[in-house]
């Protein structure tokens, strides 16, 4: 606090030795050296600020590839990962209207850089069960498991399985039970991520309101872009890390490797999420260090200096030190914000171009949000994918498709000097044309997976709509079969069971994954062939036609990433042009707060529950009670993922043409074609003068030297 005093003190004294005669006047040379510093410093903050969105951003991306391993390890459906996914917005719900109004008038570098050490304290914590919490332990039949005791899938008489054998299984049963409470541990999952929202709110509300106060304005827009097409290399490593991992077996370092039994293609495969979470939280360790050492303000830009609106924090500056030429940033009150509190609500309320343009954000970000976190089970459930090659499908092709897309963004907004309501346009397009072509991922999709007893009967025709009870047949009638079993394997008639004994299957031979079962009498055509028939431990692969869908799924899905991100930058853009100069923080924090609130909260939710009423199969805890979904109805989950997105993303267009029609009916024709090149735009509406003018002084209308919609 002391650096960044002494440096403002030096830089406004420097102001004041000047002659009167020269104090609007400066030579060449030193209104360079002035450039140069301006530049200098607004360049190291805009390094500094876009390492900490990509720090953010791979943790943020990180959790989003983890969900699956997380549904899978803590044994909780879809809807509980919703909670907890949505408890980062919850944090940034706590303090996020604090630190937007309270934290513009602060060293807005140095909180910054105290979000960054919250933020990877919860990192942290998101990782701790997994050293607190037993083994991971999943279902499969004792056979498959490296051991000396040959067991008969199909336990026609439960004497045939030795009592040893039994009271082994029983009593692992009974430790499992007594070890249940560790799956309540997921509760520390959400504290972690509840603390990582807390830690990241000051970072977006004050990091973009600085640079939009201290660069030159032309530049704010590329800046904006430039920080945001950054921050998205760090979704690239969060899933590509995600992708490691999840190669990885949870328990790794901790058991013995080759008497793991599953693979990364079995549902019931859970890697090492745990072990990117110690990654991320030391990249924000390191990301929030530079701010300790920032100034809390930098010199204005020369075309910028002399406009007492340019900056929020210029209404804090007392006229005394103006009118002495020795002007120095003053400690606020915090009874005086305080009083002002309801009053610039009140003021962002009353303008409607910015409600109308929240109320597009929100609902287009429930699609967004509800789309992006919940479509690598979508890709895992729909293409019969591995969590692995999902993260890095994602990592690799289609995040990179939207940093383009926001980068072309704010390059086509400096490029072409787009104005306001060229920003809105530009806005309103990108979403049009991004949904319709969501539209045609409806029939890109693979049929369900040939399950006996859930998408298919044991002979061959559609089960009935209780499909717990067709798991059962005759042809497994003479077994002793649960129905809460998972452990599937394959038939070599192409058709999955869900576990040997409901295959009917009699034999077995090898052990681990290996296992080989004979003499399956629901395996072939009709139950009562005498021939015998066999299946390997596993599910079977989807349909022929399956990597052809998958394909064009992903060239679609990269095209409409790239084409929804384009709008990025210009909505940012429309939102700072179009309030106020000294309420730019507390806006963009309002703006912060809705979007979590009413989406990033909501939407894990709500989408979650829909997901899971299209499971076909839940797993079973050991103690009883549901567990996480072991298998989906794809084409249900296809309409029910897509059709979402899909009519969120149709309300949010309505609103956003109602944005653009409040700008074209209150802006001239002309401030529809003004650039970059220093006109005002179409957010000087009729009450222009009510929402750029300071009650201290009255600017002319006609002119507007500072906030102008140039970019």
């Amino acid at each position: 606090m002391e650096v960044s005093s002494k440096e403002n003190t030096h830089f406004f004294s420097n102001n004041t030795i000047l002659p009167v005669d020269r104090s609007s006047f400066k030579s060449e040379s030193s209104a360079s050296k002035e450039k140069q510093s301006c530049c200098g410093g607004i360049k190291i903050f805009l390094g500094a600020l876009s390492f900490v969105y990509f720090a953010k951003a791979l943790s943020g991306s990180y959790l989003k590839s983890t969900i699956t391993q997380i549904e899978r390890r803590f044994d909780i459906p879809s809807s509980l990962v919703g909670v907890i996914d949505g408890s980062f917005e919850i944090g940034n719900l706590l303090i996020i209207i604090l630190v937007s109004y309270f934290g513009a008038k602060l060293h807005r570098p140095r909180i910054i850089g105290a979000g960054c050490l919250i933020m990877s304290a919860g990192t942290f914590l998101i990782a701790m069960p997994q050293f607190f919490m037993g083994r991971y332990r999943y279902e499969r039949f004792p056979s498959t498991i490296n051991s000396t005791v040959s067991l008969s899938p199909c336990l026609q008489d439960k004497s045939q399985t030795p009592l040893s054998a039994l009271e082994k299984s029983q009593a692992k049963i009974n430790a499992g039970c007594e070890k249940e409470a560790g799956s309540s541990m997921w509760i520390y999952v959400l504290l972690g991520n509840l603390l990582r929202g807390i830690g990241e709110t000051p970072i977006q509300p004050l990091g973009i309101a600085y640079i939009d106060d201290y660069a030159v304005e032309e530049n704010a827009a590329l800046y904006i872009g430039c920080v945001q097409t950054v921050a998205i290399i760090g979704p690239i490593f969060g899933f590509l890390l995600g992708s490691l991992c999840a190669k990885l077996y949870v328990d790794i370092g901790f058991v013995d490797l080759d008497s793991v039994t599953i693979s990364p293609k079995d549902v019931q495969w859970v890697g090492a999420w745990w072990l990117g979470y110690l990654i991320a939280g030391l990249i924000s360790i390191l990301a929030g260090i530079p701010f300790w050492f920032l100034p809390r303000h930098l010199p204005k830009p020369e075309g910028r200096k002399d406009s007492s609106t340019s900056s929020e924090h210029s209404r804090f500056i007392t006229e005394d030190n103006k009118d002495q030429g020795t002007s120095s940033w003053q400690q606020a009150k915090f009874a005086e914000m305080a009083k002002d509190f309801l009053p610039s609500l009140k003021n962002l309320f009353g303008n409607p171009v910015y409600i109308l343009y929240l109320c597009a954000s929100i609902i287009q970000f429930n699609s967004l949000i509800g789309m992006v976190t919940y479509k690598p089970k979508y890709i895992e459930q729909q293409y019969g994918q591995t969590s692995s090659k999902t993260n890095f499908v994602i990592g690799l092709i289609n995040i990179p498709a939207v940093a383009f897309g926001i980068f072309s963004g704010g390059l086509i907004m400096k490029r072409f000097g787009v104005g306001v309501v060229g920003a809105a346009k530009l806005s309103l397009g990108s979403s049009f044309f991004g949904y319709l072509l969501l539209l045609s991922l409806f029939a890109m999709g693979c049929g369900n997976s040939e399950v006996a007893g859930l998408t298919v009967s044991y002979h061959g025709a559609k089960p009935m709509s209780d499909h717990e009870q067709a798991l059962f047949s005759e042809c497994n009638s003479g077994c002793s079969c649960s129905r809460n079993d998972w452990d599937p394997i394959c038939g070599e008639n192409g058709v999955t069971y869900v576990s040997p004994c409901l295959a009917g299957c009699r034999a077995s031979s090898g052990t681990g994954k290996n296992t080989v079962f004979f003499n399956c009498s629901c395996v072939v055509g009709t139950f009562e062939s005498s021939q015998s028939s066999s299946a390997v431990v596993g599910p079977c692969q989807k349909g022929n036609e399956c990597p052809k869908m998958f394909l064009y799924f992903l060239v679609i899905s990269v095209i409409t990433s790239y084409t929804l991100s384009v709008g990025g930058t210009p909505g940012y853009i429309l939102l700072l042009r179009c309030i106020k100069p000294h309420l730019k923080s507390f806006a963009l924090g309002i703006y912060t707060l809705a979007i979590r609130v009413l989406a990033g909260i909501p939407a894990p939710v709500y989408f979650g529950v829909a997901i899971d009423t299209t499971c076909l199969k839940w797993g079973s805890k050991r103690c009883g009670g549901r567990g996480a979904c072991r298998l989906y109805d794809a084409s249900a989950l296809r309409y029910v993922y897509l059709g979402l997105t899909l009519v969120l993303g149709t309300v949010s267009i309505f609103f956003s043409v109602a944005v653009l029609w409040v700008l074209r009916k209150n802006s001239s024709p002309q401030d529809e074609t003004l650039s970059a090149n220093g006109e005002r735009g179409a957010c000087g509406t009729k009450s222009r003068k009510d929402n750029f003018v300071n009650s201290d002084q009255f600017i002319q209308s006609t002119y507007w030297p500072e906030k102008e919609t140039r970019l």
